[in-house]
């Protein structure tokens, strides 16, 4: 039972990070979002998948790594909007 609580945690983080990055794809605007936030995300999901993977946390390994394709696309959402609005 105590994985249930694992996935739906999964699940309130991946939707609200998704909200985030869809807003400002939407929006067309980052203001006030650095370019290392996600920066910083990526690396840290790397590692975080990464060690996931190497003690068998599998709720971790799948959440980690999306959470790298969502900071991957939020930094080139970011990326774009900045570009587009210098």
């Amino acid at each position: 039972m105590t994985w249930v609580i694992g996935w739906l945690s999964s699940v309130i983080l991946l939707a609200t990070l998704g909200k985030q990055v869809y807003k400002q794809w939407r929006e067309k605007r980052s203001e006030g979002v650095s370019k290392w936030l996600f920066r910083g995300q990526i690396a840290a999901s790397v590692g975080f998948t990464t060690y996931s993977i190497l003690v068998h946390q599998w709720v971790f390994v799948v959440t980690n790594a999306l959470i790298l394709m969502q900071a991957v696309a939020g930094y080139f959402v970011t990326r774009s909007n900045q570009v587009r609005a210098a």
